[in-house]
């Protein structure tokens, strides 16, 4: 769920805590094995269709994203993919990393889901950065179906298309209190 590749290889940003991102990432990571898996190269954007991290995402959520990225970028806003799809293996592997970080499969857990749950894994999320893109994309995204999920993390997207006429639903704390996780 966290971010997890633009920027290089960069550590998963909350107001307070961070973890794994992939603008955090060290260049070593940035590798065409990491990049099938899922990881993103710095300076990622919504339209290079040559990054696995890209190419793989929902078509509609990827369709949502480049409307928004070119109406943001004639505000001056550009929309980075810090992460998008992840492979299950590159998804476990992050919250292997994060388990070690943080000390504990529960705190892991408010940063990172599974191979089994991310919503990555299946393509439906994204990591976006910098902050003046989650901010454009917090006032914006609605228009566009794209909406926060979680509080703590205010770089993870989903598709909503029902937000476009009835607003973004209420966010979960964190990726803890989302049903979807506890399967």
């Amino acid at each position: 769920m966290a971010i997890v590749a633009v920027l290089g290889v960069k550590s998963l940003v909350s107001s307070s805590l961070t973890v794994p991102s992939a603008s955090t990432v060290p260049p070593e990571a940035s590798t065409p094995a990491r990049e099938a898996g899922g990881a993103v190269p710095a300076g990622t954007t919504v339209f290079d269709d040559e990054v696995p991290g890209v190419a793989k995402l929902d078509p509609a959520l990827l369709r949502a994203l480049r409307r928004a990225a070119t109406d943001a970028a004639a505000d001056g806003v550009e929309l980075v993919v810090n992460s998008g799809w992840r492979s299950p293996a590159y998804e476990d592997r992050l919250r292997r990393e994060a388990i070690a970080k943080y000390g504990s499969e529960a705190e892991a857990a408010r940063w990172l889901a599974t191979g089994t749950t991310s919503p990555h894994v299946s393509g439906h999320a994204v990591d976006i950065g910098p902050a003046d893109a989650t901010s454009w994309l917090s006032a914006h995204g609605a228009a566009y179906g794209l909406c926060q999920i979680y509080g703590n993390e205010p770089w993870h997207y989903e598709l909503r298309p029902q937000a476009i006429a009835q607003g973004c639903p209420s966010m979960y704390a964190d990726p803890t209190q989302d049903p979807r996780m506890q399967r």
